[in-house]
């Protein structure tokens, strides 16, 4: 479903639907993966370690986006702010339990193997661009059988900065040599609607993913996407 109100702005930016996206960069969490199971699963394994009550699902598919160290340090917050000390302790448990449980439930969205599948046979680029650390994307791609899709895996520590930060797009537009313009991010929350307007990048949100409570209408994406697949309807 195309947002027209943003199509508007699109046009007045220069764009136009269907947009031409020679490079397509996709989030990961929430976007090609449900992977709040298991994030879900450390978090609390941490939490219950620590003689802390469990956290619900909703809660940390709330907190999911910002990257690891935040959804934790929001997870011990419940309770009480944590110091830096605590927090560090706390990821020491996170990484060794999420890295052993990476995959428990994790599972990836409907219609995204198929879109991939689609996006390769056209030519157009494919990036995964996310904020979880690289230790453990590359991990996920590969034992999802997701890594052969994307020329450039961009983790939240492959750069300085990562989203809602625009350097991310910036650098996938500059390293296949394409207009800002001509790219497309396809993800699931602020972060990525905020990055993309920074960068001048058209976006589209895909709506079962982790915006909190927020529908991602809301955040007046460019296209709002049901299915992975709608995304095949809006490039040309």
């Amino acid at each position: 479903m195309v947002n027209q109100e943003s199509s508007a702005a699109l046009e007045a930016q220069g764009f136009a639907l269907p947009l031409s996206a020679r490079v397509v960069l996709i989030d990961l969490d929430g976007t090609l993966v449900d992977t709040a199971p298991d994030l879900a699963a450390a978090a609390n394994h941490v939490l219950r370690s620590l003689g802390r009550e469990p956290a619900a699902m909703p809660t940390i598919r709330g907190f999911i986006g910002n990257g690891v160290r935040e959804l934790m340090r929001r997870a011990l917050a419940i309770t009480a702010e944590p110091s830096e000390a605590d927090l560090d302790a706390a990821m020491q448990g996170f990484s060794a339990y999420y890295g052993e449980h990476l995959l428990d439930h994790s599972q990836i969205y409907p219609g995204v193997r198929e879109t991939l599948d689609a996006l390769q046979l056209q030519g157009r680029e494919l990036v995964c661009i996310t904020n979880k650390a690289g230790a453990f994307t590359e991990p996920m791609l590969e034992r999802l059988s997701l890594r052969g899709y994307f020329s450039l895996v961009l983790s939240g520590d492959s750069l300085p900065r990562k989203k809602p930060d625009p350097l991310p797009l910036l650098h996938a537009a500059a390293h296949f040599h394409q207009a800002v313009a001509d790219c497309l991010l396809v993800g699931d929350s602020c972060n990525d609607t905020q990055a993309a307007r920074a960068a001048g990048m058209p976006v589209a949100c895909v709506s079962y993913g982790y915006n909190g409570d927020e529908p991602v209408h809301c955040l007046r994406p460019d296209a709002v996407l049901d299915n992975m697949l709608e995304l095949l309807n809006i490039l040309a």
